[in-house]
């Protein structure tokens, strides 16, 4: 983990453009929800692009960790600068993952500190957690980190998607500290669409995705490392739920030191060949 990890200002790994597609930026709104909003029309969920007949070689898009690569495969298609509307099949095929991710990379190319979050999206189902990123950007007046639904902007799930009230999305850390508490069914947080998916380690799963993420290193919503392959299986046990009781609070105080700490441990750094790095 290099020393700016915690400096969301600037970019990371996967958040840095490449120098000749820094001009693709020059003309989209200056606003942190302005940009974000832009990135809708830049991105298109797998299930959608099937539906629309994109080729299915490109459904592999969505496996694509670093925007700069996103962008490439986006102005392949389109050469037009990002302010340039997409039509859907004209977008690069990405999750909630790339909207938010694309967002961050935007905002941190402007110095605007930003950060990707992985976590449960709580109002889309009533009474579910679903598996979901965000956008927060750092706004200096208020001094908070104001959470975007990059993805949602206008689609009506909130009536705020622009500033997400307390609890309509909860990070991996959130939802976790809220099951330990006895607060939240654990077995109604997961992956729509699965049947599998859902339950304690799905949450500790998207604790240490959103831990990367505060590190910089935005990882796949199905990316594994670690023990989260041994949570998943059932085959962890207490001292695993204290590690991720750890990253749960460091997460939710933003410590730099316990993050740093963390980014560290053999059980959660993300390893180098998932990376690149």
């Amino acid at each position: 983990m290099t020393d700016d990890a915690l400096d969301h200002s600037r970019p990371g790994p996967f958040t840095r453009l490449a120098t000749d597609q820094l001009w693709l930026i020059k003309d989209l709104p200056t606003d942190p929800v302005g940009m974000c909003a832009a990135v809708q029309n830049l991105v298109i969920q797998p299930t959608d692009a099937a539906a629309l007949g994109v080729p299915e070689e490109r459904l592999a898009e969505k496996d694509i960790r670093p925007v700069n690569e996103l962008v490439a495969r986006l102005t392949a298609l389109d050469p037009s600068p990002l302010h340039h509307p997409r039509p859907p099949e004209r977008r690069v095929v990405g999750t909630c993952r790339h909207f938010a991710t694309v967002a961050c990379a935007v905002l941190r190319a402007r110095g605007i500190p930003s950060r990707a979050r992985c976590g449960f999206g709580t109002c889309f189902v009533e009474g579910r957690g679903l598996d979901h990123w965000i956008t927060e950007y750092w706004n200096a007046g208020d001094r908070r980190w104001i959470r975007v639904d990059t993805e949602h902007l206008g689609h009506g799930y909130v009536e705020r998607p622009e500033d997400l009230a307390p609890g309509e999305f909860l990070t991996g850390g959130e939802a976790w500290i809220q099951y330990r508490k006895g607060l939240i069914d654990p077995q109604r947080f997961g992956v729509l669409g699965t049947d599998h998916a859902w339950g304690p380690a799905e949450v500790s799963g998207n604790a240490v995705r959103d831990l990367a993420a505060l590190g910089k290193l935005e990882m796949l919503p199905w990316d594994e490392w670690g023990r989260m392959t041994e949570a998943y299986e059932g085959r962890t046990g207490p001292d695993y739920d204290r590690l991720v009781d750890r990253v749960a609070e460091a997460c939710l105080g933003a410590d730099p030191a316990a993050l740093t700490a963390l980014f560290a441990d053999e059980d959660l750094a993300v390893p180098h060949h998932m990376t690149g790095l």
